[in-house]
C-alpha cells in the first residue's frame, strides 16, 4: 500500500540497514517522521507541501535556525538501533531529550562483546585537558601489554557470568560484574532539534573519540533525511563560533560596516594587543580561545559508506553468538 506520509529517497535506501561502529558497535535507521518540508509545514502552518520551490523551503529553514527559531524542528522525529560500549551509553544518556529504551541485562543474557580501543587511540592522559587523552599514541608495546591485561579480566568476568548462569544465579545478579566496556544496546528516539544539540556536543573534536564515531553515522543519516536542515546547522551551529561582548569590542575595533553595505577594516587598524585583549576583561584562556575561534577548521561531509552497510539478520548473528551458551 502505498503510504501518504513524506519520504525521502535517501533515507528510505538506507532505512533498515545497519553501520557498524568501533570494534562491535553499530547504529541503524529504524524509522523516522518528516524532514524538511514538515518543519517548513510545522513553521508556515500550512496545509500541504503545495508548490513552493526548494530555494524557499531552504531560505525559511535557514531563517529559522539562524534566529533560533527552534520549535518547528521538533516536529521532526527519527528512531535508531544503536549498540555501544556501556562508557560510551552512559556518555550518551546525559542527553536526557530523547525516548530511550535499552536492552535489560536483567530480562536478556548478555552478550560477552567487549570494546578494545585501537592502538593509534590508546594514548596518556592530556595535560592540558582533564577528561581527554592526548593526541599521540602510547607506544606499541605498553598497548599490547594492555590488551593482554583486558584480556585477561574479560576472560575471568565472562567465565564467571557464565558459572553464575549455570547455578540459575538471578540474571540481574550475574551481570554486576561486567565491565564498562561491555556492548550494550537500545532504541533512541529523538527529535531533529534536540538531535542538533546532541551532534554539536558529540561530533565536536573535543568529544570523547569514541562517541564521535557514532555521532558522525548518525550526522550522516539525518543529511539524507533532512539535507536542507542538516546544511543549516553546519552553516549556523557546528560550523558556527559565537562572541562574547569583549570579544565583539575586540574585532569591532579591527573591523566596521562600510557605506557600500559591506565590512571593511577600521583605518589605522593593525592588531588588538593581548594587553588591550586583557583590558577588555578577557582572561589568557579566553584570548587563547579568541584566536582558536578565528581559526575555523575545514567541515567534514560525513557521507555515509553505503558499502559498510549491514542488514539486521546480521547484526542479530553477531550478538547471539556472543551469548554464554548460545551454541551449548
Amino acid at each position: 500500500m502505498e503510504t501518504k506520509r513524506p519520504t525521502q529517497p535517501a533515507a528510505e535506501e538506507i532505512l533498515g540497514g545497519y553501520f557498524p561502529v568501533l570494534d562491535h558497535g553499530f547504529v541503524a535507521l529504524v524509522d523516522y517522521m518528516g524532514g524538511d518540508e514538515s518543519v517548513e509545514q510545522a513553521a508556515r502552518v500550512s496545509y500541504g507541501a503545495g508548490t513552493r520551490k526548494v530555494s524557499q523551503t531552504r531560505g525559511l529553514i535557514r531563517y529559522l535556525r539562524r534566529h533560533h527559531h527552534t520549535t518547528p524542528s521538533e516536529m521532526v522525529e527519527l528512531k535508531f538501533h544503536c549498540a555501544m560500549p556501556m562508557f560510551v551509553a552512559r556518555q550518551w544518556i546525559r542527553h536526557r531529550t530523547a525516548s530511550v529504551n535499552e536492552y535489560s541485562g536483567r530480562y536478556s543474557l548478555m552478550p560477552l562483546l567487549f570494546y578494545t580501543p585501537p592502538g593509534e587511540q590508546f594514548a596518556r592522559q592530556s595535560k592540558e585537558n582533564m577528561q581527554g587523552r592526548e593526541d599521540q599514541a602510547i607506544s606499541p608495546e605498553t598497548y599490547r601489554e594492555a590488551v593482554s591485561r583486558w584480556e585477561h579480566s574479560r576472560k575471568i568476568v565472562s567465565q564467571d557470568y557464565a558459572w553464575l548462569l549455570g547455578e540459575d544465579v538471578a540474571r540481574e545478579l550475574a551481570r554486576i560484574d561486567l565491565p564498562l566496556s561491555t556492548y550494550t544496546q537500545w532504541y533512541w528516539k529523538i527529535d531533529l532539534h534536540n538531535l542538533f544539540h546532541f551532534l554539536t556536543l558529540r561530533v565536536a573534536p573535543n568529544a570523547q573519540w569514541e562517541i564521535r564515531q557514532y555521532a558522525r553515522i548518525i550526522a550522516g543519516i539525518l543529511k539524507r533525511v533532512a539535507p536542507l536542515s542538516f546544511e543549516a546547522w553546519l552553516d549556523y551551529n557546528f560550523g558556527a563560533r559565537s562572541f562574547s561582548r569583549a570579544e565583539l569590542a575586540a574585532l569591532s575595533r579591527l573591523l566596521e560596516p562600510t557605506a557600500g553595505g559591506g565590512i571593511g577594516v577600521r583605518p589605522g587598524a593593525t592588531e588588538v594587543s593581548q594587553e588591550e585583549l586583557a583590558g577588555l576583561g578577557l582572561s589568557s584562556r579566553e584570548i587563547q580561545e579568541l584566536r582558536e575561534k578565528l581559526r575555523p577548521e575545514p567541515l567534514p561531509d560525513f557521507e555515509l559508506d553505503l558499502s559498510q552497510m549491514r542488514t539486521a539478520e546480521e547484526m542479530a548473528q553477531k550478538m547471539y553468538r556472543a551469548v554464554p551458551g548460545a551454541f551449548e
